[in-house]
């Protein structure tokens, strides 16, 4: 058997297949891959999650579509503040531990979830599931990648987007042909049971720093990039604070969110008031984590560009369009 450093990925692999894999692989690259399936994780504490069991939901529990906005209004709002400590945790207790926590918590909540009887055991839920998922989990997939990556971050964010990308593509339509063939309550409860079937993965192959793994910090930078124009710059949250761009882009944002969120929770009512069918709501949603793979690639090859205001002119006016035009449909 080969010998290879004790905390080299490349070891793990040899001491268990007996084959070799390159030592150069890096390591972070599994990192990577941890983080898409901990966002894929997050999709019963989305909106778009939500979607597929709300009209279900709301027949059962007899509750109306007001009530059930109200409550998923509160339950964003509160369980935005699960994200605000999220940095602070992860840097004490490391990412391998904070992701294996969350996902156990948002598992274990998913599985409350599925058997609730009453509006209030639903706010409670509805509010652990936007916080542990939606917020904190999301948070710390995407600064898992950003604690292994400067060099290649490009590169790295490109995999994760289509990683994740590809994985809510399968995730939704399974989802959803479980709720049409065993009921939202048995749905919901196999979406919890395959998050907390994650948590053995980041245990094990999760690590708290390119150090913790025995390995440096990702720094190389494409062939003829400039570092200067590479370098890193953070921010205290007051220094943000201070920043224009920091309250257009997060007020855009906002903006966006807002009409996601709204149009995504009652996406199935919304196509049936239009005259579609309900198979068109789940082609829907495949259809747009493909383009949204597409807009961020396309988004990202603008950016290197420079085209940050422009770009997020044209997004806002593709948006307002894009609003204008969903009563307008007719046809498939």
């Amino acid at each position: 058997m080969l010998v290879c450093e004790p905390d080299d990925f490349a070891g793990m692999l040899t001491s268990w297949t007996g084959r070799w894999v390159p030592k150069r692989f890096y390591f972070g690259w599994v990192q990577v891959v941890l983080a898409a399936m901990a966002m894929v994780a997050t999709l019963p504490g989305r909106t778009q999650g939500l979607g597929l069991i709300t009209e279900p939901l709301l027949r059962e529990l007899g509750l109306s579509a007001v009530t059930y906005s109200q409550l998923n209004l509160w339950a964003t709002l509160l369980g935005a503040g699960f994200a605000l400590a999220c940095g602070r945790v992860v840097d004490y207790w490391g990412s391998r531990w904070v992701l294996a926590g969350l996902a156990t918590g948002l598992g274990l909540t998913v599985l409350m979830m599925s058997r609730v009887g009453g509006v209030g055991a639903l706010a409670v839920t509805l509010i652990l599931t936007r916080g542990l998922g939606q917020s904190a989990l999301s948070a710390v997939s995407i600064g898992l990648v950003g604690q292994w990556f400067r060099g290649r971050l490009s590169s790295a964010m490109a995999a994760f987007s289509i990683l994740l990308s590809l994985g809510f593509m399968v995730a939704f339509p399974l989802v959803e042909l479980a709720v049409q063939h065993r009921g939202w309550r048995w749905a919901w409860a196999a979406v919890g049971w395959a998050v907390l079937g994650l948590v053995p993965c980041f245990l094990i192959w999760g690590r708290r720093s390119p150090e913790a793994a025995g390995v440096k910090l990702d720094l190389a930078l494409p062939d003829g990039a400039d570092r200067l124009e590479n370098e890193t710059y953070d921010f205290s949250l007051r220094q943000a604070l201070r920043t224009p761009a920091f309250w257009v882009v997060g007020l855009a944002s906002a903006l966006y969110l807002m009409v996601a969120s709204g149009i995504s929770l009652f996406n199935e009512r919304i196509l049936a008031q239009l005259g579609f069918e309900r198979g068109l709501y789940i082609n829907a949603l495949v259809l747009t984590a493909l383009t949204g793979l597409g807009g961020n690639f396309l988004g990202g090859w603008l950016l290197a560009r420079g085209a940050l205001r422009s770009l997020l002119a044209g997004a806002l006016a593709l948006l307002a369009g894009g609003l204008w035009a969903l009563p307008q449909l007719r046809t498939p």
